[in-house]
């Protein structure tokens, strides 16, 4: 069976969770339980928290697991990332007190508070800058002013809790994480399907279907706005004239482009949501 590593809490478990059901596995009902076998799909998945799965999948005692890129790199596990999983987004930055830093060298020899070390050692080593690492697990906003640190390394969504705390952001940005797919070294058996799945999930999030009618010597200009993945499908109607235009659109555009056939003569026009596929 292949060994699958899922968040057991936090913010990505609730969402990997939901995409593993959608890809066809079957989850846990009790959220105590740690271990859930699935021998209809081959596969076992065991409950994690979301720190230790790279961890575990680098030491080859799992063989995949969904975990954070940031925590992927912190760990310093051998674990490797083989798909983004277009979820639980965030910004690394470094962020210190207004005025007093402008850019990465200002970070020489000062003391950075952070809750990733292995993450944020290794930019500023790559950059060639040496400060000391304060480890914190949590409130790292409030290090400078409770006087722990002189700057701070941690996720920024809008900044305004850094605000709060009397802090601006600077330097470069240090990482773009999300909820990634990675596996142990041994790459076993069963990776492929599994990941075929989810990247079906994450299409059927990200596409529906669109139908219309259209008169046929409008064709061409329709397909220029519904080309498909590779090619629209298009059937004749009874009336000779009129065609049928099946095709994949990006679902953020679904109105405007519903809008865009309408004016060009378009009518029946409907929209199905796409619950999986295989592209």
């Amino acid at each position: 069976m292949l060994k699958i590593a899922v968040p057991n809490k936090g913010s990505l478990a609730e969402t990997a969770a939901q995409m593993l059901h959608e890809a066809g596995y079957v989850g846990r009902r009790d959220p105590k339980e740690l271990i859930v076998a699935d021998p209809r799909n081959g596969v076992e998945f065991f409950y994690l928290r979301p720190r230790d799965i790279a961890t575990y999948v680098g030491s080859g005692a799992l063989d995949v697991g969904i975990t954070g890129r940031d925590l992927l790199l912190d760990s310093g596990s051998a674990a490797a990332e083989i798909a983004a999983l277009d979820f639980a987004a965030s910004t690394f930055r470094f962020a210190g007190p207004t005025g007093v830093f402008t850019e990465l060298e200002d970070l020489a020899d000062k003391r950075v508070a952070t809750s990733y070390p292995g993450l944020v050692g290794d930019f500023l080593a790559a950059s060639g800058v040496t400060a000391d690492l304060i480890r914190l697990d949590g409130a790292v906003e409030s290090a400078v002013r409770l006087g722990v640190a002189d700057a701070v390394a941690d996720v920024v969504e809008t900044g305004s809790t850094l605000r709060k705390q009397g802090l601006e952001i600077f330097g470069p940005v240090i990482l773009e994480s999300e909820a990634v797919l990675i596996s142990s070294p041994t790459n076993a058996t069963g990776i492929d399907t599994l990941l075929r799945r989810l990247q079906g999930v994450m299409v059927a999030r990200q596409y529906v279907l669109i139908d219309y009618d259209l008169p046929a010597r409008l064709l061409e200009k329709a397909v220029a706005l519904t080309p498909g993945i590779e090619s629209p499908t298009v059937s004749p109607l009874r009336d000779p004239e009129w065609i049928a235009v099946r095709a994949m659109v990006k679902r953020d555009g679904t109105n405007h482009i519903m809008d865009d056939l309408y004016e060009l003569g378009a009518r029946a026009i409907l929209v199905t949501p796409i619950h999986a596929a295989r592209i």
